[in-house]
């Protein structure tokens, strides 16, 4: 599992004192985490890094980041992330998690959610793998799930720009198909913005046709995350 602190070295650049030196960052806990984003304003911090670092929460990794609680209770909420990633981690291992603060970015590729070419129908492989992560998104509940589609730069940006669209929806279509809630998810087409690999290569076309879930605490989780905080 990937755990990023981006957000924690920011913080303890703009206040000066939450931590001083690499060592401490690199050492600190999710609780601490939470408590360096409180002591910043909390959101309003998240907000700000969110914006140049994910696009004022256009991407999976700006929505984890723009919605940070922060504090003790940001801390309590990142716990409980750290238990649903490594259950992700279990049921899917060729899924690429990264634990961001107090969410969940994961990242599926061709290999786990894949469609027919040009279209946004899922293989029989995708719904295999999206049926294995049903059980760890009905357990964690209280979490709301955002679904960004992508593709490779090969066709029209128009084009791409609808497939992606049609691709983050049909995944949604199908996990509320099989249960969960509707309400939980929130759906953007991203076409052949934000690759992460090289688009002039098959492999990295390959890459770049992938979907990214942002997994975060929905207002139940961080009213309960609030009353956590308030007894410790």
């Amino acid at each position: 599992m990937k755990n990023l602190k981006i957000s924690l070295v920011a913080l303890a650049v703009l206040t000066g004192s939450v931590f001083t030196g690499c060592d401490a960052v690199q050492n600190a806990s999710n609780e601490q985490k939470g408590v360096a984003i409180g002591a910043a304003s909390g959101a309003v911090i998240g907000g700000i890094l969110g914006n140049n670092l994910g696009k004022g929460g256009n991407t999976a990794l700006g929505a984890i980041i723009g919605g940070a609680v922060g504090g003790v209770a940001g801390g309590v909420i990142g716990n409980k992330m750290d238990k649903q990633a490594q259950k992700i981690e279990e049921a899917l291992p060729g899924a690429d998690v990264v634990r961001v603060d107090e969410g969940i970015q994961l990242v599926l590729g061709e290999s786990s959610v894949n469609f027919e070419i040009s279209k946004a129908t899922l293989t029989s492989t995708a719904k295999a793998n999206l049926d294995k992560l049903i059980p760890v998104f009905t357990e964690y509940a209280e979490t709301d799930i955002k679904i960004y589609g992508y593709t490779d730069s090969t066709g029209s940006v128009d084009f791409n720009q609808k497939l992606s669209e049609q691709r983050a929806a049909s995944v949604k279509d199908y996990l509320v198909s099989k249960g969960l809630k509707a309400s939980r998810f929130v759906t953007k087409g991203m076409g052949i913005a934000d690759p992460i690999a090289d688009n002039t290569t098959v492999e990295g076309r390959s890459k770049n046709r992938r979907v990214e879930f942002a997994i975060t605490a929905n207002e139940t989780m961080k009213q309960q995350a609030e009353k956590e905080a308030q007894q410790q």
